[in-house]
């Protein structure tokens, strides 16, 4: 398969893709279909393949589609890595089973939404919902000014945009946005109050097909954050768990060329989150020795990224716009999160390969 052949124009397509290309490869899928319905009507579902044996004491998860708008990355890297037979016998070979998570969040994927169909933050929605939930008060300093009545904004609003960022910080802005807010589910970033759908249907995938596994490797992909075409890899981990740490480093840090990224160190393009998917393995399958790293692909630069979220929740919120408007602001999310050029996928899959076989190093 071309690189180019792996990514698709829409979720129908690579959904169609990817359980097409399993039945051609003999390989069962475990469909966990959505509640909702897609777009343009059609089913959605967390799709699951297991390439190897059930039972292989070692696993390397992929996971796609948390945020999304984020899944026309990830299942390009998913379906091109199960049309390449030379990755299949690698993978093999070393006795390592993979697992596929096709589209973690339909919803958003199909909707052209990063978030779940509830409004919430699909990573920063792991929380412990029956203890009081973390506060963000600067983000309710600025809640109004991003989200304001109309769409595009006054210049009065822009130039409010511009003196804070030019008062605090652009890091600030990002932290203040994106490092999760529980209190105004009609707001950007918003955890929720309760489980979402995606994440009680995760922990199941987890339970039926990584419970029991001694070994697990993990690799989330993402995109948003960084310049275009670049990758981060981060940390997915407890902070403090050195070995983990480790692993990570011998593993994905190729001898320092592509250094690890933590939370802690202050030196992500991310600011620091909560609520984070990566909770859920420790608790669904405490039996298991993780190591876990979130791939960060680069698209646009941070503001623009941060406009076009702006812009796509307040059509959620204004649901009576021109349908003109509505798709504008619909490509320019996807646009923010996907980079429909040859290049961009080349680097996409080439570095995702990197780190799916350096994976098959953990031990």
């Amino acid at each position: 398969m071309q690189v180019v052949d792996a990514f698709s124009s829409s979720y129908a397509q690579a959904r169609s893709k990817f359980l097409q290309l399993s039945a051609e490869l003999g390989l069962s899928v475990t469909s966990h279909v959505h509640p909702e319905r897609g777009r343009d009507g059609e089913e959605l579902a967390m799709d699951v393949v297991v390439d190897g044996a059930v039972d292989a004491p070692r696993k390397l998860l992929v996971t796609s589609g948390c945020h999304g708008v984020e899944g026309y990355c990830g299942s390009g890297v998913q379906i091109h890595a199960l049309a390449d037979p030379a990755w299949r016998e690698a993978h093999r070979a070393a006795g390592v089973a993979v697992v596929h998570v096709h589209a973690v969040n339909p919803y958003g994927f199909s909707h052209i939404r990063r978030v779940t169909h509830e409004n919430v933050d699909l990573n920063r929605n792991f929380q412990d919902f029956s203890q009081p939930l973390p506060t963000n008060p600067a983000y309710l300093e600025l809640h109004d000014m991003l989200l304001p009545r109309q769409w595009p904004p006054t210049l009065l609003n822009r130039a409010s945009v511009a003196w804070y960022i030019a008062t605090r910080g652009t890091r600030r802005l990002q932290t203040a946005i994106s490092g999760g807010q529980y209190q105004r589910s009609d707001g950007l970033f918003y955890g929720g109050t309760a489980p979402t759908w995606s994440n009680r249907t995760f922990r199941q995938v987890l339970r039926e097909h990584i419970f029991g596994t001694p070994q697990v490797a993990w690799i989330d992909l993402h995109t948003g954050l960084g310049e275009c075409g670049a990758c981060e890899r981060l940390f997915a981990g407890p902070s403090g768990d050195d070995a983990a740490l480790q692993r990570a480093r011998d593993a994905w840090g190729g001898g320092g060329r592509t250094p690890i990224k933590t939370f802690d160190d202050g030196t992500s393009v991310s600011a620091k989150l909560t609520g984070l998917m990566w909770q859920a393995i420790g608790e669904e399958c405490p039996q298991a020795e993780v190591t876990a790293i979130g791939m960060e692909f680069g698209t646009q630069p941070l503001l623009k990224v941060m406009e076009a979220l702006r812009a796509e929740q307040w059509l959620n919120l204004h649901p009576q716009a021109p349908e003109h408007q509505a798709r504008q602001i619909k490509q320019q999310l996807r646009d923010a999160f996907y980079v429909d050029t040859p290049e961009w996928k080349q680097q996409i899959v080439a570095t995702g390969r990197e780190a799916m076989t350096q994976a098959l190093t953990i031990r």
